[in-house]
C-alpha cells in the first residue's frame, strides 16, 4: 500500500477543506511581514492601498476562472452559505412572488426552514420518500404560479448526491454550490444567483462567495438593511462592513493555484478521476462497501458509503487514521463513512484510501 511520506495527513474532512500545501506555505511566509511592509496584511485597513487591489484581483479571478458572463458580479460576504438561506428570499421576493425549493436533503431542508421567515416559499419536489437517493428530472419539479426562483443544492455534502445536470425550468435557479465552487462548469444562463462558502474548495471558513446577475439588482427588495442587501453590498464592493480580509486573501491564493493547475476544466476532470477510483472500489467490493445513492446521482465531492456493521465502521476509522487517512467519519445524521475529495485533494490521497479499503475488506470481508 502506498504511503504518505511527509508529515501531512490526507484530510478527507467535509469542511473546512484540504488546502494546497504551496498556498499554505506561501501564506506562512507572508503572514507576519507582508511584502516587507513591516506589518501583516491582517493588520492593514481593508480600504487601504494594499488590500483593495487584492480584493479587486480576487473578484476578477473568481469571475473569469468560472467563466461567469459579463452580467454577473461576485460578492464576498460573511455568515456562511447558511446566511444566504434567509437573504435570498429577503432580496428576491415581494408580496406577490414565491420561492420554490427542490428538496434533496439536509441543506435544502435547512434552507426551507430559514427561508420561511423571509418570504412565501414552498417545496417543488422532495426526495425524502426515496431516502434522498437521487435528484429529480425537470419534469418532476412542480412549479406554482408567481414563482420568482427555484432554489437547489447542486451537491449535498451530507447525503453524497449531486445534480448530474441542472434542470431546465421556466424560472431562474438560485444554487447553493458550496461544495462545487469552481469544481464544475455550469450553464450560467439558467441562474440568477450562485453562492457557496469558501471552506470546501476555495479557502478557509469565513467568506461566502455570491455570484449574482447584475441586471436583477435594480429590482431587488429595497426595504431591508444594507448589510443584507445584495444591491448595497455590490455598490460598496462587499464592504458595507469590514470584510473577512484573511479569508479573501486566502481565496485569492487558491484561485491563483487553480489557474496554474488548469482551471475549472482540469478540476472537473480531476474530480471525475478521483471519485471513479472510489466508486469502482465500492462497487467491486461484493457488497462489503455500499453506497446508498443511485449511480447517476452520486457526488464527485463527497463519497458516502457504509460497511456491514457499526463495529466494522469503528475499526475502519481507527485503522484509517493510523495510515494518515483522517476525518472519514460520516455526518452524525447519516453515519457511515464519508470521503470528501475537494479540488486540493491529491490523487495519491485517494489511491492510498482505495488501497487501504481493499486491504481492510480482504482482512474483514
Amino acid at each position: 500500500m502506498s504511503e504518505n511520506t511527509n508529515n501531512r495527513v490526507y484530510n478527507f474532512s467535509a469542511g473546512p477543506c484540504t488546502l494546497p500545501l504551496e498556498v499554505l506555505e506561501e501564506t506562512q511566509a507572508e503572514l507576519v511581514d507582508y511584502h516587507q511592509l513591516g506589518m501583516s496584511l491582517l493588520e492593514m485597513s481593508h480600504r487601504g492601498p494594499v488590500f483593495e487591489p487584492i480584493y479587486e484581483q480576487t473578484r476578477r479571478l473568481a469571475l473569469s476562472l468560472w467563466g461567469a458572463p459579463d452580467d454577473f458580479d461576485v460578492l464576498f460576504l460573511q455568515g456562511g452559505a447558511s446566511g444566504q438561506f434567509p437573504m435570498v428570499p429577503m432580496n428576491l421576493l415581494d408580496k406577490t412572488s414565491r420561492g420554490a425549493y427542490i428538496n434533496t436533503g439536509h441543506w435544502v431542508k435547512t434552507a426551507l426552514n430559514d427561508a420561511q421567515y423571509s418570504g412565501d416559499i414552498y417545496q417543488a419536489w422532495t426526495g425524502e420518500h426515496e431516502s434522498f437517493s437521487r435528484t429529480p428530472d425537470s419534469s418532476e419539479i412542480e412549479l406554482q404560479e408567481h414563482t420568482r426562483y427555484v432554489h437547489l443544492c447542486s451537491n449535498e455534502t451530507i447525503g453524497g448526491l449531486r445534480f448530474p445536470v441542472f434542470p431546465d425550468l421556466d424560472v431562474p435557479i438560485v444554487a447553493d454550490m458550496s461544495s462545487e465552487m469552481l469544481a464544475r462548469a455550469i450553464p450560467w444562463e439558467k441562474f440568477d444567483i450562485v453562492f457557496g462558502g469558501a471552506q470546501k474548495n476555495l479557502g478557509p471558513a469565513g467568506v461566502t462567495l455570491v455570484y449574482i446577475r447584475k441586471s436583477i439588482l435594480g429590482s431587488l427588495n429595497k426595504s431591508i438593511p444594507r448589510t443584507f442587501s445584495y444591491a448595497a453590498q455590490q455598490a460598496n464592493q462587499s464592504m458595507s462592513n469590514t470584510p473577512p480580509v484573511f479569508a479573501i486573501w486566502m481565496v485569492n491564493k487558491v484561485l491563483h493555484w487553480l489557474k496554474r493547475n488548469g482551471g475549472v476544466s482540469e478540476m472537473q476532470l480531476r474530480a471525475t478521476t478521483r471519485s471513479k477510483l472510489l466508486y469502482d472500489c465500492i462497487d467491486g467490493s461484493e457488497g462489503f462497501y455500499q453506497c446508498p445513492i443511485q449511480t447517476a446521482h452520486r457526488s464527485q465531492m463527497n463519497v458516502v458509503y457504509k460497511l456491514p456493521t457499526p463495529a466494522l465502521e469503528k475499526a475502519f476509522l481507527e485503522q484509517a487514521a493510523e495510515h494518515k487517512l483522517m476525518h472519514l467519519r460520516g455526518h452524525r445524521i447519516v453515519g457511515g463513512i464519508r470521503a470528501s475529495i475537494y479540488n486540493a485533494m491529491p490523487l495519491e490521497g485517494v489511491k492510498t484510501l482505495v488501497s487501504f479499503m481493499q486491504d481492510f475488506k480482504n482482512k474483514n470481508g
